[in-house]
């Protein structure tokens, strides 16, 4: 039996700009966090040769190729795991539309509990790679790179998107007692509102292609990651809050499907209440609006706000982790694994 917990992620600012339209011609920059939600995954041996999947849904095929999920299918196809295991998943909070990078997340953790299965060791940044790989180039989502990243290494990171497709995790490094003061100041209310993130994402990629005006705009948030480094290295929550909303107000002038009058009207009352800043997390339209105020406008906050359920944010500073490993001795006549490009 293993387990393997991932977790999710919220994005500060630079989102878009780890889409391959973008990158490959102006590089990229993103600052996220992984936070204290997760996604699990088990992977265990069967008795029989067959798989069974447990997710929202529940598949039992007798071989890999016959997946319905596509994730799953190309993971387990990629690494050479054919048959005989029983996978099951779950998560935190409500696994797709919430802009916490769910399906990366879910992506990462299965790949990292499939080698384990395997007996392999991957570093979480190969992980993170291979996680790309099979969301982008095998199931060709038209997504960017940071979900996998974030959900991989864990802390907070200015992550960078190179042209060569290379991708550099920086390590934002807190000035003393920032931490607690920082984190404390995310709140997360949720919409209500699920969406799907490809739709959303694949008008923006139209966008960009066609407006350089766009695509300007996506280079300065990309730009200002590092503003938003100094400004935790400084220790300065009312520059954390400014840079968010200036980040915010750029982001919605790309596409008028990013936000909707729910989520302006939300946080619209949230700055009227004392907040300094915010977003809304992931690619837009729906999911949870990220919020930044003083601890003492909380309450405030959560008043101008009521009815909307709020969740604190936790920093996660471990990534993808494998919570317990407990292998089985393979049965040498009873052949559960082919060879693939994981071994």
């Amino acid at each position: 039996m293993i387990v393997c917990r991932t977790p999710l992620r919220v994005s500060f600012l630079g989102g878009g700009s780890d889409l391959p339209i973008h990158y490959r011609r102006h590089g990229g920059a993103v600052v996220s966090a992984a936070i204290m939600k997760y996604v699990y995954v088990t992977v265990n041996r069967r008795f029989d040769a067959s798989i069974r999947l447990s997710y929202s849904m529940t598949e039992e095929v007798d071989h890999a190729s016959e997946i319905k999920h596509r994730l799953v299918r190309a993971a387990m196809l990629k690494l050479g795991i054919e048959n005989g295991v029983e996978i099951t998943s779950i998560a935190d909070i409500p696994s797709r539309g919430t802009g916490l990078g769910s399906s990366s997340a879910f992506t990462t953790g299965l790949l990292h509990a499939l080698h384990a299965y395997r007996g392999a060791y991957r570093s979480q940044v190969a992980l993170a790679a291979e996680a790309c790989e099979v969301e982008i180039d095998l199931c060709g989502e038209p997504i960017g790179k940071q979900d996998q990243y974030a959900a991989a290494v864990g802390g907070v990171n200015l992550l960078r998107f190179n042209p060569d497709e290379s991708v550099t995790v920086e390590r934002i490094v807190f000035s003393p007692g920032f931490v607690r003061e920082f984190q404390d100041s995310m709140l997360m209310f949720y919409t209500g509102v699920t969406r799907s993130a490809s739709d959303i994402l694949r008008n923006q990629i139209d966008i960009m292609g066609s407006s350089e005006e766009k695509t300007q705009v996506v280079s300065r948030m990309a730009g200002m990651t590092e503003d938003f480094r100094h400004a935790i290295q400084d220790g300065s929550l009312r520059w954390v809050g400014e840079l968010m909303h200036e980040a915010w107000v750029l982001k919605q002038s790309i596409s008028d499907r990013i936000s909707s009058d729910l989520v302006n009207d939300m946080y619209a009352r949230s700055r009227r209440a004392g907040a300094l800043g915010g977003k809304l997390l992931g690619a837009g339209g729906g999911g949870f609006l990220l919020v930044c105020a003083p601890v003492e406008r909380h309450e405030a906050v959560r008043e101008a706000l009521a009815g909307y359920r709020c969740l604190p944010l936790r920093l996660d500073w471990t990534g993808t982790s494998i919570i317990l490993y407990s292998p089985q001795e393979p049965d040498p006549e009873w052949p559960l694994c082919g060879k693939g490009s994981g071994a």
